[in-house]
């Protein structure tokens, strides 16, 4: 018995494909009197391919001898198809055909049944062939059902990551009397830019996750520095430049893409082209690209937002900043393309804005 002995197993469709009205129907009668109630039988070889389209069928019985389009035509057309389920083809050949034969299995036919058909080689061809047919399909189904499951799984394990993420990025900012719609706009703008460079929609994606934790190791940073309302000391500003370093040590230890880009803004962020930032002093190309693309948002948005200590900047002045400090604190050809299109960021800002 098959495998999938149940009544569902004879309502797999067959086809039968000869042009002799009378082997179709020995065939339609042989295949219903054992069970098989789904069999189409075409006489037109011509129709096997919109047949093929609409019925899907799980066997194909041909005949390799029929005028108008032989059976290698027609297998031809159905590779064609490229159909990753294509169902199984028994050739359907008379004895003294052996070189047929052998040319329809190369072209990719499973079995064969020899003229004038033998019903229990027949049925017994059919069965197996089906039965096996059958069996692949389901295994497939099964591994594109868990496949979906094991995206769907990875997706929210994903997205559980990157919220942690963007609460951590959140959880700086907050300490530092800034509000959490700082990092969205500064994370979109990062986007902007890379996308403005030509970077691949994933790198985007990337930098959209990672630039967030930009200023992580201010969580490291005493509040009597971090909160200080006035200007900062020279020995606090030196503690208040450590927060690049601490940020860059929380994130170490893990050789992901995220956290490894992550790691390279919070570190390289306050880098300036003309090596004068910190905390390593690195300079032009030095620099990693996506420490200076955040250098850029973080300054412009950090200029045009209201804080505590205070007035937000006027948007031509900060503009202007940017500009002045274009081959000096900032990328030249980053600023180049923000200044190509400013009205892109603003639309930013203004849909974020606190």
């Amino acid at each position: 018995m098959p495998a999938f002995s149940d009544a569902s197993f004879f309502d797999h469709k067959i086809f039968v494909v000869d042009d002799e009205p009378v082997n179709l129907k020995l065939m339609e009668r042989i295949l219903s009197a054992e069970g098989y109630q789904n069999i189409v039988s075409i006489s037109d070889p011509h129709q096997v391919l919109p047949a093929y389209e609409q019925h899907q069928p799980a066997l194909i019985l041909l005949d390799l001898n029929m005028p108008g389009m032989n059976g290698f035509q027609v297998m031809q057309q159905l590779a064609g198809l490229e159909d990753p389920l294509m169902p199984p083809i028994v050739i359907l050949t008379a004895q003294n055909q052996q070189d047929s034969l052998l040319q329809a299995l190369q072209q990719g036919a499973r079995d064969y049944v020899t003229k004038p058909f033998d019903r229990r080689e027949l049925l017994m061809r059919v069965r197996n062939i089906l039965d096996a047919h059958v069996a692949h399909r389901m295994v497939r189904h099964q591994k594109e059902h868990l496949e979906a499951q094991v995206r769907e799984r990875t997706h929210e394990l994903q997205e559980t990551r990157l919220e942690i993420i963007r609460r951590l990025g959140h959880a700086a900012e907050y300490r530092d009397e800034e509000t959490g719609n700082h990092i969205i706009r500064m994370s979109k703008m990062c986007v902007l830019l890379a996308q403005k460079l030509g970077w691949p929609e994933c790198r985007c994606d990337l930098i959209l996750n990672a630039s967030p934790m930009h200023d992580i190791g201010k969580i490291g940073i005493p509040d009597a520095i971090l909160l200080k309302p006035g200007k900062l000391e020279p020995e606090e500003w030196e503690t208040m430049k450590m927060h690049a370093e601490i940020g860059a040590r929380l994130l170490e230890g893990n050789d992901s893409e995220l956290l490894t880009m992550a790691r390279e803004i919070a570190i390289s962020h306050h880098e300036k082209w003309d090596g004068s930032g910190y905390p390593a002093g690195l300079s032009g190309t030095d620099i990693p690209l996506s420490g200076r693309i955040a250098a850029i948002a973080d300054v412009f948005d950090a200029l045009t937002s209201e804080r505590p200590y205070k007035h937000a900047w006027k948007l031509e002045d900060a503009i202007a900043l940017i500009r002045d400090n274009r081959g000096r604190h900032f990328d030249p050809e980053l600023v180049d393309l923000f200044l190509a299109d400013v009205d892109s960021f603003v639309r930013i800002k203004n849909a974020y804005r606190d």
